[in-house]
């Protein structure tokens, strides 16, 4: 997933990419579940999830389901083929608000369940009674207000003529809308009937086996397969007037007509990054890679989604300075949705490597310079949330974290993306590139479609790459990086030397120096941001005016530079910038940008909570569930 922390990152992570079109086939034959084993680390147990799967486990999901636009809710059925313990007698899903009308086996004979008390943020087991039953069948609606579905009117797309639906599931949302073993753990293959209605296409993070979708009472039907186990927070669906170009042999973009042309020219360079990731770590593994770029309310700068990766709008900026973003959500296909956290304490075995993963298709692509600007905003970002967390000191700096009675999305900093790639680098830096490649590489073929953990990264560690060096592994101070707060002494910081002079215009035009409008021209958009980022957050309106006339930053195009700005205007109660800041506000949904935003208002008192509130009433409405909980938070 990309960044969605109260901090800048320019270019960085805003990401991309996933699924699509290949031949059309007759219909979904039954995937065939390939194996995926249950971690049997010590902390692999996931307090997020109601299941126990060491008794009785999801192998394998079929939904049929059809998207009721006018109830707002998905209705049908999930089949579930479960693998059991000897002597188990019942298993345990994940639910919330799903109306349960009934459970049968597989051959319609009805079966006894309960729905348990409500969690806020777990929801409810759903505890089936099996009586032999290894495959169940349950029939359900989701509820209008699922947290995983966001429904759109037709004046909130692009297009403005016709509804959209998409889905959000990371960490713990899809259980909103399907009723499985919503843990990270329990990986399962799965297949999905989707009948949508006509005039509108669905697609999901699955092959496509109808692309043009099958006539069918009620609208189309279409069909999917992912017959690889994944984590099921990867399930994901989108449906809207949606149509489909290719970008490369393998690679593709879906969005909505009008805004094709734009997209796609801004996303030239996918295939590339996709062979770029294959020279570093080995093939890619889930056939096609496309992406689906969705209207503005999407949450997520980028949800890693197989095959289909979830985009937000914010990175088409007219000039591809944001599509480097991409190789964020690509690099996930191997860290993430290769080889999985097995819990959400340990956020940072997705995210971390990720981050390490992305920056060297960066430096494959585009050189040293631009991956050390990258990786150098990374840093302030990191020092960031150690002081928005507490300090060196405060418990939710480690990397495995603590999250009893919390919701996973709270652990959801930049510390596990930040922090998790300084880790790598550190232990880069200690055994050579080439030896730490070669680990890597292993390290996703063996662990490839199975769940991971911190005591078990640790355990392959020691096996495959420290073999018996207790001085190499006491040097890198493992056991520190992930269980103890703060920054180590030994972290590598990669610093940028363009960055130098960057910091020395902003220093000499706070001062009330000329505006550096030839360096400017020349910058990228990680300089511009970090120029905008260093200027004093202290500005008299005199010196925030120039800036605005000189860079035109209020009508930025660039979200990235355009946040940066807003976040300076909003610290110094600047009047001007309000209409560009309402605008900003109510014209994309993107946590990473709208959550923050309200932070700086609501402790800019009287002057900034008026305006808060104002924006948050038209805004709210628009948002999806992700941010507006996160929100709800800030404005009272």
């Amino acid at each position: 997933m990309s960044l969605t922390s109260n901090t800048p990152r320019a270019v960085l992570m805003a990401a991309l990419l996933g699924a699509a079109a290949v031949p059309a086939l007759a219909q979904a034959a039954p995937a065939k579940p390939m194996a995926a084993p249950l971690s049997t680390a010590s902390d692999a147990t996931d307090i997020h999830s109601y299941a126990k799967p060491k008794i009785a486990r999801v192998t394998h999901v079929d939904l049929d389901l059809t998207a009721d636009f006018t109830g707002r809710k998905m209705v049908g059925t999930a089949a579930l083929d479960l693998k059991l313990a000897p002597g188990a007698k019942e298993v345990v899903l994940d639910s919330k608000g799903l109306v349960v009308k009934s459970i049968t086996n597989a051959k319609g004979q009805p079966l006894e369940w309960t729905l348990g008390a409500a969690d806020p943020h777990l929801g409810a087991p759903l505890t089936v009674t099996l009586n032999g039953a290894k495959r169940i069948v349950i029939a359900y609606e989701s509820a209008p207000d699922g947290a995983a579905l966001q429904w759109l009117s037709p004046s909130q797309t692009a297009g403005k003529a016709k509804p959209y639906l998409f889905s959000q599931g990371e960490a713990i949302l899809n259980r909103t809308w399907i009723p499985t073993q919503d843990s990270p753990g329990v990986r399962q293959t799965w297949t999905a009937r989707i009948v949508a209605p006509e005039g509108l296409k669905a697609v999901m993070s699955a092959e496509q086996l109808t692309p043009d979708g099958e006539p069918v009472a009620g609208g189309r039907a279409y069909r999917f397969r992912m017959d690889k186990p994944v984590a099921p927070y990867l399930i994901a669906i989108a449906i809207g007037d949606l149509t489909f170009q290719p970008l490369g042999q393998r690679t593709g973009v879906y969005t909505e007509p009008s805004v094709m042309k734009a997209t796609a020219w801004e996303l030239a360079d996918v295939e590339k990054m996709v062979e770029a990731a294959e020279k570093l770590y080995g093939p890619y593994r889930w056939g096609r890679y496309d992406l689906l770029v969705l209207p503005p309310s999407f949450p997520f700068g980028g949800m890693e989604n197989p095959r289909l990766t979830f985009a937000t709008p914010t990175i088409i900026a007219g000039d591809r300075s944001l599509v480097s973003l991409v190789a964020h959500e690509l690099a996930h296909s191997w860290s993430g949705n290769l080889v999985t956290n097995a819990t959400w304490a340990d956020f940072w075995l997705n995210e971390g490597f990720t981050v390490y993963f992305e920056n060297r298709i960066m430096e494959s692509l585009y050189g040293k310079d631009t991956a050390a600007m990258l990786a150098d905003l990374g840093w302030t970002d990191l020092h960031r949330a150690i002081d928005e967390a507490g300090g060196p000191t405060g418990p939710d700096t480690r990397l495995h974290i603590d999250l009893t009675g919390r919701d996973p999305d709270d652990g959801m900093t930049d510390i596990p993306y930040e922090k998790g790639a300084a880790f790598l680098r550190t232990i880069e830096k200690e055994v050579g590139r080439e030896r730490w490649d070669a680990y890597l590489r292993g390290y996703f073929d063996r662990h490839a479609f199975q769940p991971q953990t911190a005591e078990g990264f640790i355990a392959d560690l020691r096996t495959h790459l420290f073999k018996g060096d207790k001085a190499l592994e006491r040097k890198i101070d493992v056991q520190g990086w992930v269980y103890q707060p703060g920054l180590p002494e030994n972290a590598v910081h990669v610093q940028s030397k363009a960055f130098e002079a960057v910091d020395a215009q902003a220093k000499a035009f706070a001062a009330g120096g000329a505006a550096p409008l030839d360096a400017w021209k020349a910058w990228s958009t990680a300089e511009r941001v970090r120029f905008v980022g260093s200027l004093p957050r202290q500005l008299s309106a005199e010196r925030l005016a120039a800036a605005d006339t000189a860079f035109g930053l209020s009508a930025q195009g660039n979200s990235e530079i355009r946040f940066a700005w807003l976040q300076l205007a909003v610290a110094n109660r600047y009047e001007p910038a309000v209409p560009s800041l309402e605008q900003f506000l109510t014209g994309q949904g993107r946590r990473k940008f709208v959550a923050p935003l309200f932070v700086s208002l609501w402790g800019q008192g009287d002057w900034g909570q008026s305006i808060a509130r104002r924006i948050y009433a038209q805004s709210r409405p628009l948002y999806h569930a992700v941010t507006r909980e996160t929100v709800d938070k800030t404005v009272k």
